[in-house]
């Protein structure tokens, strides 16, 4: 799919909650700050925080309906299971019953496979910094382990159980880590460990067009 250069991108993320203004900003900031180090700060998307998997998708439909020219929607979203194909629209369509709306191609949705925990395993240099006196690295899966087929309840487990004995931060928790952990991490550790990620930085890199003037 061909796109105007200097697109004005709206990149609709599950993360944040509707009545907690703070997590909100949090998680928003942190994804955009994650682009940043990922080299797209002279052409940021604007990230919109939307709650729920499911918000996120009908936020997202609602969006695409009123585009303008040079206008596109992104859709990003963990995938809660592993994706069996190549198709991101599949997974959605099995999975959940979700439609593909009329005005979009397979470049607009994205997913974090099987959660956003799963980039947080790519950098244990982050999580090791972040967390401090206590953490485990040991109870990470083994380096070079294929996280995307890690389930979503395994990711969670040891993150808590790597994190059980840190000294400042505490066990992990979603609510209070997550966001401000994502701010922190190297996208090329997300891009090496996650081809679906791989897959959302290269073609948002497509869609934003050069970096230049």
């Amino acid at each position: 799919m061909k796109h105007p250069s200097r697109t004005s991108c709206k990149l609709f993320v599950e993360g944040g909650a509707p009545r907690n203004a703070a997590l909100q900003t949090e998680c928003r900031r942190a994804f955009a700050r994650l682009l940043e180090r990922a080299g797209f700060g002279g052409r940021l998307p604007r990230v919109v925080a939307c709650g729920s998997r499911r918000a996120a998708y009908e936020q997202f439909c609602t969006a695409v309906v009123h585009l303008g020219t040079g206008e596109v929607a992104v859709l990003l979203v963990d995938s809660e299971s592993a994706v069996t194909g190549s198709v991101a629209w599949d997974h959605v369509v099995e999975r959940d019953s979700w439609s593909k709306p009329e005005q979009v191609g397979e470049d607009h949705l994205h997913l974090m496979v099987q959660c956003m925990e799963t980039w947080l395993l790519a950098d244990r240099v982050a999580l090791s910094s972040y967390f401090g006196i206590g953490f485990r690295e040991s109870s990470l899966p083994a380096s070079g382990a294929q996280l995307e087929r890690i389930s979503v309840q395994d990711v969670h487990a040891c993150l808590k159980d790597a994190t059980r004995a840190t000294k400042t931060k505490g066990r992990y928790d979603k609510g209070r880590h997550s966001f401000k952990l994502l701010a922190l991490l190297d996208p090329a550790s997300i891009r090496g460990a996650s081809p679906w990620a791989e897959r959302l930085f290269s073609t948002l890199d497509e869609l934003l067009g050069p970096a230049g003037p």
